[in-house]
Parts: structure tokens; sequence; C-alpha cells
């Protein structure tokens, strides 16, 4: 397994870099979290002209047709901002899901919008907030007159209010779950942003929405068509979570360096030396679990049990990060105009985003070890 960047990798690396560094200063991106205004057209207008809505996608749909180690090194460094908004969940996801389970004219009519940003499909499939998983699905869709009505409640949608259109999971008339595609403007849809130690997620309410019914992506496997858009992006959501916990044990470590307490660094004290072990532990094991999905995805083996793997090891890893730092930074840390707290609340927000390290740890199993 070699994890060696190649030359042009290096160079998306340092393009994202450099676009961090000049559109998510840390005084601004802390305000939009503190805000919860996380949502930033601009920005996201900025990376869809650099080809990074659709990265995966192949070029005949608009997209960058870049590997999945070409597309994680950009999200890396995007999870250092972090940079706000729906580059994954509408860019990355959204776009993969169409493609996965959209016919030729939908994919034909919908990608190249997507790619370009102008249009921003963001999912919207459990409606039990705490659950994954089909089971999770109770959102209506029936048939009424020519077309089809949706009707139910998303209670976690991670960047609704950035959706010029929703894929929602819904159960058919015989059980089944479909993937539809709605606009947001459609009557009967409302979004509703969700109070608490939380960002970019709201709740998203279907009263009698109208659909028409070429709308329909799948109409009765929809859950399989998720979950193989999920394994090819997974780990590119993974290799954001990565570039938090790097961005958190860098500006750690400095502080460790430059905050003098008794005359001498707090750096010198064990117990501080500990914590920031702790965050390089965290990290390396987010990073390695991360890139070897990746790898394996490159190169065409069999790569669902450890997609699992790194979903749990980053989503656990960088809530760890972000704990370990505040035992460091204590009461400065816990300030909203201090980065940190910006990782912390997208941290914890993820943390059970697509599935908690739980869920993913079961299926993980299940994939090594069949149930008979």
């Amino acid at each position: 397994m070699d994890l060696t960047l190649s030359e042009t990798q290096e160079m998306l690396k340092k393009v994202a870099a450099d676009f961090v560094k000049a559109e998510v200063p840390a005084h601004q991106m802390t305000q939009w979290y503190q805000l919860k205004e996380t949502f930033r057209p601009e920005i996201y207008r900025k990376a869809a002209g650099l080809g990074w809505v659709g990265m995966l996608l192949p070029e005949a749909y608009g997209g960058a047709g870049a590997s999945y180690t070409d597309c994680a090194v950009v999200f890396e460094e995007l999870g250092r901002g972090p940079v706000p908004g729906p580059l994954f969940s509408a860019g990355t996801l959204g776009a993969q899901i169409v493609f996965e389970g959209g016919s030729e004219e939908q994919k034909k009519s919908w990608l190249p919008q997507i790619c370009a940003g102008n249009m921003i499909p963001v999912p919207a499939l459990a409606d039990t907030a705490a659950a994954w998983g089909p089971e999770s699905v109770e959102t209506r869709l029936a048939k009424s007159g020519d077309g089809l009505t949706l009707t139910g409640k998303k209670r976690f949608v991670f960047d609704a209010e950035a959706a010029t259109h929703f894929i929602v999971a819904a159960r058919t008339d015989n059980g089944e779950i479909a993937l539809v595609l709605i606009d947001r403007k459609s009557a009967g849809v409302s979004v509703n942003r969700l109070i608490g130690f939380t960002v970019s997620a709201g709740e998203v309410v279907f009263d009698q929405a109208r659909i028409a019914s070429q709308n329909v992506l799948s109409a009765g496997s929809g859950w399989r068509v998720l979950d193989a858009a999920l394994e090819k992006t997974l780990p590119v959501l993974c290799a954001y979570q990565v570039g938090g916990c790097q961005e958190i044990f860098d500006f750690t470590v400095e502080y460790t360096r430059s905050r003098v307490v008794f005359g001498q660094p707090i750096g010198r004290f064990q117990r501080v030396q500990d914590h920031c072990v702790d965050i390089s532990i965290h990290l390396d094991a987010a990073r390695w679990a991360a890139y070897e999905a990746l790898w394996m995805l490159d190169t065409g083996q069999p790569a669902k049990a450890t997609v699992h793997e790194a979903k749990a090891i980053a989503s656990e890893g960088y809530h760890h990060a972000c704990n370990y730092a505040h035992m460091v930074f204590a009461g400065p840390g816990t300030d909203y105009g201090h980065p940190l707290m910006a990782h912390s609340v997208l941290a914890h927000t993820m943390y059970q985003y697509l599935g908690t390290p739980a869920h993913h740890k079961r299926l993980m199993m299940d994939v090594l070890f069949p149930r008979k």
C-alpha cells in the first residue's frame, strides 16, 4: 500500500490550502459559526469554479473525473478551515447519489448544473434524528393524480439551509424506499434551523409537497443506491475530519509553546504533553484509516468494511481531538471567537452525521463476519 501523494495531488493540496487562507480567515470563520451562518454562497461558487463540486464525476457530466485520493487531499485542507457549506453534502454525496441512481436523462440534465454550483441537492434521508439506516425512513411518498406527494419530517438534515433542492428518502405505498428530487421552493416544503450545540443542521418538513414523476431517482432501491454512493464518498468526508484534527493539533501545540505559566511554557508540563499526544493518536488513526479506504477504492479493491472503519475512527477522532484540545486551552478555548469552538461544534454535529461510530462499527463487523 503506497499512500505517497503524487505531484498532482501535492499541487491540489497547495491550491486548497491557499484557498482556505484567502477565503476563510479565522476571524471571519469563527463569526460564521457563532452566528450559525455557515452557508456562504460566494465560497461555494468559487469552489465550484475550481472544479471541487462533483470532483468524482466523469467529465462527460461536468465533473473533474478525479480519483478518490485527489478529492480527499482537497477536502483535508478544507477541513482545516473548517470551510463551511455543502461542498460535501451536496457537491460530493448529493452528486454521487444522482450519478448512482439517476437515469441517463436525469444525469445529463442535473449533474452539469450541480457541478457548476447552480443546483445544490442536499440529501434529506433519516426521519429519526438519532437513528440511521433504512428503518429510519418514515416519510411517505404517495400517488396523487398524475404526480406524487411527499409527507413527512426529516429531523436532522445537514446543510439544509444551503439547499436549492432536496434528495429525499421516502416510503412508497408498498413499503419500499424511493429517492426523489424536490425543489426547495415547492409548496409544502419548509426548513427550520436546529437550535443547540450543533451547526449547519435543520429540520425539513414536507406537507403534501407535490413531485413530478420524472423527479423520482430510484423507485424501490433507494437505500441500495444510497449505500453505493456512501461507499464512494464517506472516505472524502473522513479526509475533511482529518484536516480538522490536523488543524487542532497544530494550533494546540503552538499554544503550548507560547502560553507561559509559572515562568515556563505550559508544554513543559507532563499532563499538557499527554493531551497533545492523545490528539496526535486520534489524528494518526483517522488519517491512516481514511487514506487506506481511499487507496482501496482507487485500486479497485473491496472497500466496504474499510470505509465503515474509516467513518467510525474519523468521527471519533475529530470529536476526541476537540475534547483534548479544550483541556489544554481551558477557558480561552470556550470563547466562540476561538477557532477551537467552531471545530467543536462541527465535530459534535458530524459525530452522528450519516451514522454514528457505533453504527459503522457494527456494519464493518457485518461485512467481515456475515450473519447466517
